[in-house]
């Protein structure tokens, strides 16, 4: 029995360039950036918006890969989820909260990049929940992931 999260954990590519590359395998990359860049490496130099945007396509990535990375990153995202929703705000909707995920990552000041890249991974687990042009963005990177894939 096939589900939408089994669906999508296809390999995504076996041509000449990148090998066989699957979601998970994109998703991991992108996790590896993002750590080493919140570490401090000397190749990876996080800002605000380097750290929120590369958090976005890891929870992007993740979504599309399925198995422990969907967990990881919703539960990641149920959070702030959970404090917009359930709070004296009303019934604001998930466009609602993405908009304040991606407004409280990209409009702030931050000292410590964690904040940013987790409300990144939020917000891209958020918007293939949302809906409207929230899911086309989140839709359009996964078709380019393909298209990346197959070269």
């Amino acid at each position: 029995m096939s589900t939408p999260e089994t669906l999508n954990t296809v390999v995504i590519a076996a041509g000449p360039v990148l090998g066989s590359l699957g979601t998970s395998g994109l998703a991991l990359g992108t996790g590896i950036t993002l750590l080493a860049g919140l570490r401090g490496s000397d190749r990876v130099k996080l800002d605000r918006d380097k750290a929120g945007g590369i958090g976005i396509a890891l929870g992007t990535f993740a979504g599309a890969a399925g198995d422990m990375w969907v967990s990881l990153t919703q539960g990641i995202a149920e959070v702030p989820t959970s404090l917009i929703q359930g709070s004296a705000f009303g019934n604001v909707g998930m466009g609602g909260v993405a908009l304040a995920v991606t407004a409280t990552t990209f409009l702030f000041k931050w000292k410590r990049m964690i904040w940013p890249a987790m409300l990144g991974i939020s917000a891209g687990v958020i918007y293939g929940q949302a809906g409207g042009i929230w899911a086309i963005g989140h839709n359009l990177v996964l078709k380019l992931v393909g298209v990346v894939g197959a070269l």
